[in-house]
């Protein structure tokens, strides 16, 4: 039972792995076309399975390191990651100005974001019309067109950037 527990365990922790934190990366890139962040928060519950496989089958070696003070300090510090990354209180400033920038965009109207991309509020209107989003007035904001139309509200802001 362990053997193959162990020939399923290590592979599985190596492609869960590979499949988080490729995606991670991407997520902490801002990259989240695609299904990556459904693949990345679905399947880091492989990952976890496979960390509770891999554990159970090197159950041995595994306890042998809560003897080791260099692996303490390893563990408690990741520990400490983990409960700070939850409990942890967060001030303002931090974060990206780029998204904070896109957010105000979304929650601007459209007829206010229209100058910003070098038109008036009528040539807005009939720009997002031309891409298939309806608009019924520019004191719309981005958001709200992009919720009425089922897109979201970077799609908006692209087609009016664009």
């Amino acid at each position: 039972m362990n053997q193959t527990l162990k020939s399923w365990a290590t592979p599985l922790i190596i492609a869960t792995f590979l499949i988080s934190g490729v995606t991670g990366l991407l997520l902490f890139f801002h990259v989240e076309g695609g299904l990556v962040k459904p693949v990345h928060e679905w399947l880091s519950w492989a990952l976890v399975a496979g960390a509770a496989l891999h554990t159970a089958a090197h159950w041995r070696g595994f306890t042998s390191y809560f003897t080791k003070k260099p692996a303490l300090a390893v563990i408690a510090a990741g520990a400490l990651v983990a409960v700070g990354s939850f409990t942890a209180p967060v001030k303002g400033g931090h974060g990206n100005p780029f998204m904070k920038a896109g957010k105000a965009l979304a929650a601007a109207p459209v007829g206010a974001v229209a100058p910003i991309a070098n038109l008036t509020p009528a040539q807005a209107v009939e720009k997002l019309a031309q891409r298939g989003i309806r608009v019924d007035d520019p004191s719309q904001t981005v958001k709200a067109i992009a919720a009425a139309n089922g897109k979201k509200e970077a799609q908006v802001l692209e087609v009016l950037l664009d």
